[in-house]
């Protein structure tokens, strides 16, 4: 995925870049709660190694992530490590935390 410059284009290029034989035995419903300019909320669905994605707050989400739209922005570009945002308390997890480290692995992240 090339350099996201906005949160809308990197939920739209999730199925784009959406790796199945990673979510095999999957079926989770992430939520994203981001605060901030260009921020907003996104839902994304694995299930039988298909992802869905859609804006909006999901009914029972499995696992919730929340952290600003600009830190969000720098964790998919390569740019900052997820584990020292949570470190530092920048990225709150609620749910399955198993979850929010299987993330990454979903999807084809650029190197920074």
């Amino acid at each position: 995925m090339p350099r996201a410059t906005s949160v809308a284009e990197v939920f739209a290029a999730m199925p784009q870049v959406f790796v199945p034989e990673n979510a095999a035995g999957m079926n989770a419903v992430f939520q994203f709660i981001l605060s901030g300019d260009d921020g907003g909320q996104w839902n994304v669905t694995v299930a039988n190694q298909q992802v869905q994605v859609a804006e909006g707050t999901a009914a029972n989400p499995n696992m919730t992530l929340s952290l600003t739209a600009a830190d969000y922005l720098a964790m998919i570009n390569g740019e900052t490590n997820p584990m020292n945002l949570f470190m530092q308390g920048r990225i709150k997890v609620a749910g399955d935390m198993q979850l929010a480290l299987k993330v990454q692995s979903l999807f084809k992240m650029p190197t920074p």
